[in-house]
């Protein structure tokens, strides 16, 4: 939220990841050895190349507006037209919207769903019509099924969601009503434009970053959603005790992970040996996870806590 949003449910070791914001993954290139502007990521004068301004991005961003025009459903862009261009830590995955996921889309997101635009600060307690609503935010979910099985096991938690695949969003708003899942809204968008411009201070009681895209060449790391700036960020609408649950099979990005946290003055290792953590019975062994792990992936666990 990749910097943007990203999430569970994503395939370990695989190309199109959540971010934060969404799914990660665009290869545009930052050229002369030019430096981003710290925590935007966004170079001095220069237009980020293969960042969602391909001619195959427009063709999808007008398919999405004939599917659903304004105030139907996610929007193509949200926040395209009011923020800076910078390197993304993701880049949308276009592929083919269902019949069920659309319909879940039509019928659910004036309810349940919300564009990621910069434009407003959100009320929680509204948005999930309960004020005294515990809520974590969730960057990246993938297709949603790891969503909504720890919904379902903690009603008492509010989830929000932030994706910015659009089948993806549809199938966990179909999953949410079809289980009867009401603590569950789903955000469209970049997850940077959320925290930085539309959670208010101590808001969050968690924050969940499961298997984000690891941008495994050393030129591309500068991509990585998890970075200090990315942390600073996300410490003022995380109240103090807040969970920070990361969680990664790639082992340099899981190395870089355990520095960056351990390293930021804002969160603590919940591990009193400063590690990493067993996976907690919570977070759902998912079907893709399972099969990194056949081919002999090793996922770590983190969970820091909000100082």
């Amino acid at each position: 939220m990749s910097g943007s949003v990203s999430g569970s449910g994503g395939e370990p070791g695989a190309e199109g990841r959540p971010a934060a914001e969404g799914r990660p993954g665009p290869d545009g290139e930052q050229g002369r050895g030019d430096e981003p502007v710290p925590g935007t990521g966004q170079v001095p004068g220069q237009q980020e190349q293969g960042g969602g301004t391909g001619r195959g991005d427009e063709q999808a961003q007008r398919m999405m507006a004939r599917m659903f025009p304004p105030g139907t459903g996610p929007s193509p862009d949200p926040a395209g037209s009011h923020h800076e261009r910078r390197i993304r830590s993701f880049q949308p995955r276009r592929s083919r919207v269902t019949k069920g996921q659309r319909l879940a889309l039509e019928r659910l997101w004036p309810r349940w769903g919300f564009d990621v635009d910069g434009l407003r600060q959100l009320d929680l307690g509204a948005l999930f019509d309960d004020p005294e609503l515990p809520v974590v935010l969730e960057i990246g979910f993938g297709m949603g099924e790891a969503t909504a099985r720890m919904a379902a096991a903690d009603p008492a938690t509010g989830v929000l969601a932030v994706d910015v695949h659009t089948p993806g969003q549809g199938n966990l708003l179909r999953l949410a009503d079809e289980q009867g899942l009401t603590n569950v809204r789903v955000g469209n968008g970049d997850a940077i434009i959320l925290l930085r411009e539309m959670l208010p201070p101590d808001s969050l009681s968690g924050l969940r970053l499961y298997f984000p895209d690891p941008w495994p060449k050393a030129r591309h790391h500068k991509r990585r959603l998890l970075q200090p700036e990315f942390l600073d960020l996300a410490a003022r609408p995380l109240r103090p005790g807040a969970l920070v649950h990361c969680a990664t099979d790639w082992e340099n990005y899981a190395e870089q992970m355990l520095d960056v946290l351990s390293a930021h003055p804002a969160y603590e290792n919940t591990q009193p040996d400063g590690g990493f953590a067993p996976r907690p019975g919570n977070r759902p062994l998912t079907r893709f996870e399972g099969q990194g792990l056949d081919k002999g992936h090793k996922v770590r666990d983190l969970l820091f806590r909000r100082r």
